[in-house]
């Protein structure tokens, strides 16, 4: 399996790999859009909302794990084989690309997230929309081992991390959900603040130590949540 983060000096050597543009916004704005008007050489945009979960609802939350047929249909459609090595990125410090990341490694497919996204990227830019054609890929059901409920938070006496911005995290002016606020006993972890002002990963001394503040280390059980 390659890392989970590349950057583009990686991208460079292996242009093989397929790269894909996450894009996807909290106010409104069309990633599609975004894609379209200027996206890095040769991507391709995958919908989040129509592959990458399922419809919203007061049971399952905003954006569930859609079932694996539709997820695997987004990738056929897409092009992106079973075999193929995927590169996401996005222009929200990875927090929406690392979304396709986790589901194509967790089924055993080769991806990772491009290190500083969009703005990372210092060559030439496309404009339009660029394709493949229809891929092979298979199905795979979500493991069950990697995924937990609110019930499983207490069993397993694990840290809950919360990944989303420190303001919502308190409640305030949360205008993407009816219930402000965090999950009782889940720690606050932004995500967003895992990198630096240009959009690169920080050096893993200090993420180590954002873990470690949150009482995160190789022996205890977390689960993170958004």
């Amino acid at each position: 399996m390659i890392s989970p983060i590349v950057d583009t000096t990686w991208l460079d050597d292996h242009p093989e790999a397929v790269l894909v543009d996450v894009r996807w916004y909290t106010d409104g704005r069309s990633g599609l859009e975004s894609y379209e008007r200027s996206h890095l050489p040769g991507a391709i945009y995958l919908d989040l909302d129509r592959w990458l979960a399922a419809p919203a609802s007061p049971a399952e939350g905003r954006h569930p794990l859609p079932d694996p047929e539709v997820f695997a249909e987004g990738m056929r459609q897409a092009g992106i084989a079973d075999t193929d090595v995927v590169v996401a990125y996005d222009d929200d410090s990875g927090a929406i690309a690392a979304r396709l990341v986790w589901m194509l490694r967790v089924t055993g497919h080769q991806a990772a997230l491009l290190d500083g996204g969009y703005a990372g990227w210092r060559g030439r830019r496309e404009h339009g929309a660029t394709s493949r054609p229809p891929a092979t890929f298979a199905a795979t059901p979500w493991p069950a081992d990697r995924l937990a409920g609110i019930d499983d938070v207490a069993a397993a006496g694990a840290t809950l991390l919360d990944a989303r911005p420190a303001g919502r995290y308190r409640g305030e002016s949360d205008s993407l959900d009816a219930r402000p606020g965090h999950i009782p006993g889940a720690k606050s972890l932004p995500c967003r603040d895992n990198v630096d002002h240009h959009g690169a990963l920080l050096p893993l001394s200090q993420l180590r130590s954002r873990l470690a503040a949150l009482g995160v280390d190789r022996q205890a059980e977390w689960i993170s949540s958004c």
